[in-house]
């Protein structure tokens, strides 16, 4: 088992990774000596593919324990499915010690931090990401948030967790979908890190499709490390940490315009290319990098697939996205792997252009 300390101060907290560790969440919450009334989130599907897992914990907790059960989907991602946990919470006697712990991928992590942070003005909260994107993304850093109207995570705070405790014998019931739709958001960090990494995961795409496990653990750490070091720097998203939404400007509105029928890393790896095609068009990246760069999430043009979209709707959505200011959107945009340009904005019709572009790689 890896530790990999997120040293965010002063609420410093391990990630731990390895194989079939779930047995040990028990032993290190004791040790830990966190509150022993613990309400566990967990997503539907996990809890049926992974029952035996969460009923040995639950039957080993000395202490209050409660399993909420949590529809994972964006459509479900607020307001009433909040309610329904907080229900759970009150009329089950849960108060201000309590210990939530989220089992399920980013939806259910997302939901479950956000009532972490809102209950009783805050009680502590664990993660257990049961998806390859949850792993490397979403369950560290302390975004938590909810859904509402047509903008995706606007209702949220930053509550980091306790611990985060990634068993990769989780990810090995992940259907091929969600697989890529981790690889999609590792793709967002082979652009923000090193050439290296490019490269390696350029070279070893089907390693990581066929979830080999020694190569996906080697790029889970690889993940958090870097995200551990920027969140630490920046934990606000004041500076640094917005280096994080490349290609989530795009990507959370092609979830929107298309009802969520496109998920959030297939949508990030289309953002990621309307990235590229507006880097170039606005001239940030050149012609010989354009080339170079846009052959890795061109790889996944046999696996995402998208139907008609609306160009202008897109656009108008970006505009209402959280990261913006004064009504204008800022993007994240790439210069070179391991250099890229926050609050970059730019006209109208190059991001119209980069929509549709980025978009056509993908068509049905």
């Amino acid at each position: 088992m890896k530790k990999i300390e997120i040293n965010i101060p002063p609420k410093a907290y391990p990630v731990f990774v390895g194989e079939n560790i779930f047995d040990r969440l028990t032993n290190i919450l004791r040790a830990k000596k966190l509150n022993r009334n613990v309400f566990v989130i967990i997503d539907r599907k996990v809890f049926d593919l992974h029952r035996a897992k969460i009923n040995m914990f639950v039957s080993n907790w000395v202490g209050k324990v409660y399993v909420h059960h949590f529809d994972s989907d964006e459509s479900n991602k607020g307001f009433i499915a909040l309610a329904k946990i907080f229900d759970d919470l009150i009329n089950k006697g849960f108060g201000r010690d309590t210990l939530i712990i989220s089992v399920g991928g980013g939806i259910t992590g997302d939901i479950a931090g956000f009532a972490a942070a809102t209950f009783a003005r805050g009680v502590q909260f664990v993660q257990a990401p049961t998806t390859l994107l949850a792993a490397v993304d979403s369950s560290v850093g302390g975004k938590t948030g909810i859904n509402f109207g047509e903008t995706k995570n606007i209702i949220g705070a930053f509550y980091q967790p306790k611990l985060v405790l990634i068993d990769t014998e989780f990810l090995k019931t992940l259907p091929t979908a969600e697989i890529v739709c981790g690889i999609g958001e590792v793709v967002k960090y082979v652009f923000l890190t090193d050439q290296k990494f490019f490269n390696l995961l350029k070279n070893n795409f089907e390693k990581l499709l066929q979830f080999e496990t020694s190569f996906t653990k080697r790029v889970i750490e690889t993940c958090i490390k870097f995200k551990g070091n920027v969140v630490t720097n920046d934990e606000k998203e004041n500076s640094l940490r917005k280096i994080l939404n490349l290609g989530h400007t795009f990507a959370h509105a092609i979830e929107i315009e298309q009802n969520y029928l496109v998920k959030h890393g297939e949508a990030v790896v289309i953002g990621l290319v309307c990235v590229l095609e507006l880097s170039k068009r606005i001239g940030i990246l050149n012609d010989k990098l354009f080339r170079e760069f846009i052959e890795l999430p061109l790889m996944f043009k046999n696996k995402i697939a998208i139907g008609n979209v609306d160009a202008v709707r897109i656009y108008d959505i970006m505009k209402r996205d959280k990261k913006g200011r004064d009504e204008k959107i800022k993007f994240v945009l790439i210069k070179n792997i391991g250099n890229v340009l926050i609050d970059v904005e730019a006209n109208e019709a190059d991001v119209l252009s980069s929509i549709q572009q980025g978009i056509g790689y993908f068509k049905k």
